[in-house]
């Protein structure tokens, strides 16, 4: 009689979805919705609100823009290329005789 227990290697037998919210995630998501303004919308409103500070406005800005813009590659430092490389050819042809 063969008697192995457990789950096989990523098999996975219940517990939560991935992905689904607990419930405290779930009731901050809903409150933040409810006020109406997300951190991002106030980070955003002190950027363009031009009465405040110029230092101020730029710390708003640049807290706001790693939710905005996606973040560049790293680079190599020795060669000052990234690691993804395209590989370009060049084809000439003459236009005529």
């Amino acid at each position: 009689m063969d008697s192995k227990r457990g789950s096989k290697p990523g098999e996975r037998r219940g517990g939560r979805r991935k992905g689904t919210p607990n419930k405290a995630s779930a009731a901050k998501a809903a409150a933040i919705a409810d006020s109406g303004l997300t951190p991002l919308d106030f980070m955003l409103g002190v950027m363009r609100d031009e009465a405040a500070e110029l230092g101020t406005r730029l710390d708003a800005g640049k807290a706001a823009a790693q939710y905005v813009h996606p973040k560049l590659q790293p680079v190599d430092g020795k060669t000052g290329s990234s690691e993804v490389r395209a590989k370009v050819t060049v084809e000439f042809v003459s236009s005529g005789p």
